[in-house]
């Protein structure tokens, strides 16, 4: 027993455990990596023991019902045979042994049932313990993976506050400049100036309070 089913075991004894194999949903608990082999092996084994269980229960009902039918049958022989008709003799003692070998068939199938119930609990179990080792082990890196974006997230959230400060910064100082040029050199020189270097196309300058940027 590996450790985990050994941690959980005493835990879980005596708990209603479905059948994990047998809900549609199973499969998708392990996504795009899909089932392992040696977990496949498990739950194919389980899947043959319960198909195993269902198919000896059907055959007892059937038995049984045959059984109930050749009794029917004794009755109105044995009313025959109590009435002088000879021939029911051979037909009841064949319905008798019918009804014997019914009887035996049906002990056999059921000390065949009487162990695959702990059977198919200890597979279901390994089964289930393994099922959940894979999703938690999901779990915790997709966990992991989220905290990293997370905190990517934050820092660049961060950065960018920082970046969008010194942009507004660059630009107030851009402002600025071009107005302290214009009130020290004034307008006429500055426009001379602004002819050489293209200010509307290659300084930002954004006006202080109207948050709108001239270009």
């Amino acid at each position: 027993m590996s450790r985990e089913e050994d941690v959980y075991m005493p835990a879980l004894l005596g708990k209603n455990i479905p059948i994990v194999t047998t809900d549609e949903k199973w499969k998708m608990l392990f996504g795009e990596e899909g089932v392992s082999d040696e977990l496949q092996a498990l739950a194919d084994e389980l899947n043959k023991l319960v198909d195993e269980q269902s198919r000896f229960k059907q055959k007892v009902k059937d038995i049984k019902r045959l059984k109930k039918t050749l009794l029917d049958e004794v009755i109105g022989i044995s009313d025959r045979l109590n009435k002088g008709d000879k021939s029911a003799g051979k037909e009841l003692d064949d319905r008798k042994r019918l009804i014997g070998d019914c009887n035996a068939q049906i002990e056999e199938l059921e000390d065949q049932l009487i162990g695959l119930p702990r059977e198919i609990y200890q597979l279901n179990y390994k089964v289930m313990v393994a099922s959940m080792s894979v999703c938690y082990e999901r779990l915790h890196r997709n966990t992991d993976e989220i905290n990293e974006i997370d905190e990517w997230l934050s820092n660049t959230r961060k950065e960018l506050k920082k970046q969008v400060i010194r942009l507004q910064e660059g630009e107030m100082e851009n402002f600025n400049l071009y107005s302290y040029m214009h009130d020290i050199f004034g307008p006429e020189v500055i426009d001379i100036f602004d002819m050489e270097y293209d200010p509307e196309r290659n300084h930002r300058i954004r006006t202080p309070g109207s948050g709108s940027i001239q270009t």
